[in-house]
């Protein structure tokens, strides 16, 4: 067990560093050449970080509201992992607040969100409802793994941390899609079903997340406590896998029965445009059949719904870009496409080498942020490790005997 241990935490430790170093390429690329390198430009104007940063803040909104299940609900079944659940939501909000801080023109001024707040906008909302959310995340991973307090007085304020974060989780989230779905020039977002997708998708990506992180690092591992465990978390990840795909298929289907140009065009390019397969190969093949076949046939294997996991977590990717690009490289007048051109006068976009070094170097954070995390905090039950180490131990020495 502990050899297997140090196996994967020396695997992932060198994956971190790794990716942080190449990310770095990017960064130091962004602070000299500011967004020279990048590809997106007048017409298109938000790009793989954004989507990025809706990707990461997703994952943490939906680990979070995982981390209700121990903490507001108190299910018994997931008690072990509320610490697990908590660290991993804060290591990919801070993967998600660096990948929108840095996609901003000035990064100097990002302040000026805080202190200049326009409450009339939602964006500004959100500047509030992140920090907020930080806050409490922060505060209820430090009192859930203090030692020092009495196991009622630690579940009792637990509980109502959770019980305020539930809604900060639910809000940012959705309104991260109202601000898409209120956009009416862009009819491929202006759809009262936008917020609900967007609040689905985090759900989904972040039990995916949360099932993987647990089958690697979960409590007790190679115990029959584990596996029954990770089995209980692919089959929330399957029913909100299908769920999510149902909403997709609803938005998806109508738009295009609907045959409206301006409605059906973004959808199109999603489908059959130049990025054809990021839709049906990464997405459906390696985010939803894949998954789907593992969580179906094998429910009860840890390797399969930690792969499962793996899978949706990380092509959930292609979810985002596949909402935030199409939209954009639609004219919205007949003729703008040849009307000008020029840099950054193009309908055209593919992240360019700097944007995928800066993304890579956002996720190695949020990957750093965990490892170290997990090696300081008492992250997992040692207590429980250790007593079941310790029936091991007497039940071979009454065999011996």
């Amino acid at each position: 067990m502990k050899t297997q241990e140090n196996k994967w935490d020396k695997f992932f430790w060198g994956l971190t560093v790794a990716a942080l170093v190449i990310g770095l390429i990017g960064l130091l690329d962004r602070f000299t050449s500011g967004h020279t390198h990048a590809n997106y430009g007048s017409y298109v104007p938000w790009g793989l970080w954004v989507a990025g940063y809706i990707y990461l803040m997703g994952l943490s909104a939906g680990v979070f509201l995982m981390s209700s299940l121990v903490f507001v609900f108190r299910i018994k079944a997931f008690e072990k992992i509320g610490k697990l659940a908590l660290l991993t939501a804060l290591a990919t909000l801070v993967g998600g607040l660096l990948a929108i801080w840095l996609d901003l023109g000035h990064v100097g001024r990002v302040w000026r969100l805080v202190v200049n707040t326009n409450f009339t906008s939602v964006m500004g909302w959100m500047a509030w409802l992140y920090g907020a959310y930080a806050v409490l995340l922060i505060i209820e991973l430090w009192y859930a793994t203090r030692s020092d307090l009495s196991e009622t007085a630690k579940e009792n304020t637990l509980r109502v941390l959770g019980i305020i974060g539930i809604p900060l989780a639910i809000t940012f989230s959705g309104a991260v899609g109202a601000i898409f779905g209120a956009v009416g020039a862009r009819p491929y977002w202006n759809s009262g079903l936008t917020p609900i997708i967007f609040l689905v998708g985090a759900l989904t990506s972040g039990a995916a997340l949360l099932g993987f992180v647990t089958a690697v690092w979960g409590p007790n591992r190679g115990s029959k406590e584990h596996r029954n465990l990770v089995t209980l978390l692919g089959r929330i990840v399957l029913g909100l896998l299908g769920t999510f795909i149902l909403l997709e298929w609803a938005e998806i289907s109508i738009e295009l029965w609907s045959a409206v140009p301006s409605e059906s065009a973004s959808i199109k390019l999603v489908l059959f445009g130049n990025y054809w397969w990021v839709f049906w190969f990464i997405h459906l093949g390696l985010g939803v059949v894949i998954p789907g076949l593992l969580l179906l046939l094998q429910p009860r294997s840890v390797t399969a719904v930690g792969l499962a996991g793996i899978l949706i977590a990380i092509t959930f990717l292609t979810v985002r870009l596949n909402i935030v690009i199409p939209a954009l490289a639609v004219p919205e007048l007949e003729g703008l496409k040849t009307a000008f051109t020029g840099p950054g006068l193009t309908f055209d976009y593919f992240p360019s080498t700097m944007e995928w070094l800066l993304f890579v170097f956002t996720v190695s954070m949020a990957a750093l942020v965990f490892m170290i995390g997990k090696r300081i905090l008492p992250i997992l039950d040692a207590e429980s490790n250790n007593h079941s180490a310790a029936r091991n131990d007497l039940d071979a020495n009454l065999k011996e005997a």
